[in-house]
């Protein structure tokens, strides 16, 4: 058979919620197109992520809120077909209003997805890291929140609540926000840039649903190791943008290295090799499914 996921969604939508109750941290790379997904699942992860920033990046366009449901829903479904690990996706502000948001969330199913996030942003957003946020009033949120749930036709199907309150109006009111999210039926919460240990605890504290910690590089989070996590009882551990970041520079210092040396002899040490690929992408299957179509014959007699 021609290499495809498995497993349905809502198999995964399961996969998620069980492994969250686990009580044990899931550590979820994000992915930054099909393959790099597989390799995810193959590297033994047992989630992966759809960052609204690198869908922008990918696009040539910053995270500021151009993209569109339809463009992060086509992503999606690309990089579904070819995982059976849960995907979350970033579903930024939900894309409009409330009745907007409930569209987007079965979008989001129609993808294949586990879950999504929508964030308590004014469009047009910024990356969670950036100054100069502005978080919508509680009751916006609240309505977006409420929108989403009635929307949802399988109940597997995960929401997050993101709350950027910290950088704008503190950690009590992020707290708050997050208290009203899960009231108005959020499954877990994503308490976007905590700044320091005692944060992390107090949040935990507070909030009784899964929650999750962006350890993006280069922002206001410290970068906490998974021991460090499991001790604070965080559920999720997000790597959202490295492999983009790894990806970039690796592609970056290849170019200048061509334009310096004239060939590319020198990176051969520093490249997937063709097999590898070869592998990942399945061919040997592809070919022995393309071999029994083809040389396919009708039994004698029928």
């Amino acid at each position: 058979m021609v290499p495809h996921t498995r497993t349905t969604p809502a198999e995964r939508r399961r996969a998620l919620r069980e492994r969250l109750a686990s009580g044990r941290l899931l550590r979820m790379p994000g992915a930054l197109n099909p393959l790099s997904a597989r390799l995810i699942q193959d590297t033994g992860f047992e989630a992966a992520y759809l960052s609204g920033a690198v869908l922008a990046a990918d696009l040539g366009l910053p995270d500021i809120g151009l993209t569109t449901a339809t463009e992060i829903a086509a992503r999606a479904q690309q990089t579904t077909r070819v995982t059976d690990l849960p995907v979350l996706i970033d579903a930024d502000t939900g894309f409009g209003e409330p009745m907007n948001v409930a569209r987007t969330v079965q979008l989001m199913e129609d993808a294949g997805l586990a879950g999504l996030h929508l964030e308590d942003q004014v469009n047009p957003k910024r990356c969670g890291h950036l100054d100069g946020k502005t978080v919508t009033p509680r009751a916006e949120m609240v309505r977006r929140l409420r929108a989403a749930v009635d929307a949802r036709r399988d109940p597997g199907f995960l929401l997050m609540a993101r709350t950027d309150a910290r950088s704008v109006e503190g950690l009590d009111a992020a707290i708050d926000r997050a208290k009203a999210y899960v009231d108005a039926g959020a499954d877990a919460v994503f308490p976007e840039a905590l700044t320091d240990l005692r944060e992390y605890e107090a949040f935990r504290a507070a909030i009784d649903v899964p929650l999750l910690a962006n350890l993006t590089e280069f922002g206001k989070t410290p970068l906490l190791d998974t021991a460090t996590l499991e001790n604070l009882g965080f559920d999720i551990a997000l790597y959202p943008v490295t492999l983009l970041r790894l990806a970039m520079g690796a592609i970056e210092d290849g170019l200048r290295t061509i334009a310096a040396e004239g060939t590319q002899e020198s990176l051969l040490p520093r490249m997937q090799t063709r097999s590898r690929l070869y592998e990942l992408l399945g061919y040997q299957e592809y070919s022995a499914f393309d071999s029994a179509v083809f040389d396919f014959t009708l039994p004698p007699g029928n």
